[in-house]
């Protein structure tokens, strides 16, 4: 197997995207699931067969992922992406403004195939695994159906066509989406209260934003940012009184 081959790079690339799954997934729920609180709350949490289901569902979709990973690196070496290695090529301020613009992207992106994925025609093929757990834990955070796989990894694949980004950039992007997706999935009382009141958590998707659309599937469809929910009137109008609910079940 050559070391630049297709096959070796998806190899590596699962290696690595597994790898990369159940040590932030696994410490994160090790972390806030195995206190004496979360044991108080267990019945929030899903049931071990769930979460067995929502690793099975990771495992798949690192493979997708990795095959992109793959595809991605071996266009570059043909030189046909945007991808590039010099920082000076661009500037290195364009290190930070391409990073911002990568994320609100990806969370256009994300926004628009999550409210599609929920059409009553598609739910089912799409992302009704990912729903299996009412009440998610990190390791839902990158339980995708197959074929949701696909669609996500279509993204990035497009992105290194279309968007010049330094491979640091595209590191810190991935970085990004790994660590908001296992915060995400954190659940709504893991975290300060404080947080989805403060002016930021406003804007920004929390653990109580994302819990909350696992409970009510119509509401809340965005990755990094609030603003296409509150443009496009999928935000939840008892925001503040659902993540009072959960205060009181405490």
């Amino acid at each position: 197997m050559r070391e630049d081959s297709f096959e070796f790079y998806s190899v590596a690339f699962l290696g690595i995207i597994l790898g990369r799954y159940f040590l932030v997934a696994g410490l994160t729920y090790w972390f806030f699931y195995s206190s004496d609180r979360a044991e108080r709350m267990s019945s929030r949490s899903p049931s071990w067969q769930t979460i067995r289901h929502d690793i099975r569902l990771s495992a798949i979709a690192a493979v997708v992922f990795a095959i992109a990973a793959a595809l991605i690196l071996s266009t570059y070496s043909a030189g046909l992406t945007c991808l590039y290695s010099d920082p000076r090529a661009y500037g290195l301020w364009y290190l930070g403004a391409s990073y911002g613009a990568a994320l609100l992207l990806q969370d256009t992106y994300f926004y628009f195939t999550h409210r599609l994925f929920h059409h009553p025609k598609l739910f089912a093929w799409l992302h009704q695994g990912h729903h299996r757990s009412r009440y998610p834990t990190p390791w839902t955070s990158f339980a995708f159906d197959p074929l949701e796989a696909v669609v996500q990894a279509l993204f990035l694949v497009g992105l290194v066509f279309i968007l010049p980004l330094h491979f640091i950039t595209m590191i810190a992007v991935l970085t990004t989406m790994t660590v908001w997706a296992v915060l995400n999935h954190l659940g709504p009382d893991h975290l300060p209260a404080l947080f989805p009141h403060h002016w930021l958590g406003q804007w920004v998707i929390g653990p109580a934003h994302h819990s909350i659309h696992h409970l009510k599937y119509t509401v809340h469809y965005g990755l990094y940012f609030t603003f296409w929910d509150r443009l496009l009137g999928t935000q939840d109008s008892g925001y503040t009184q659902t993540l009072n609910s959960f205060s009181l079940d405490e």
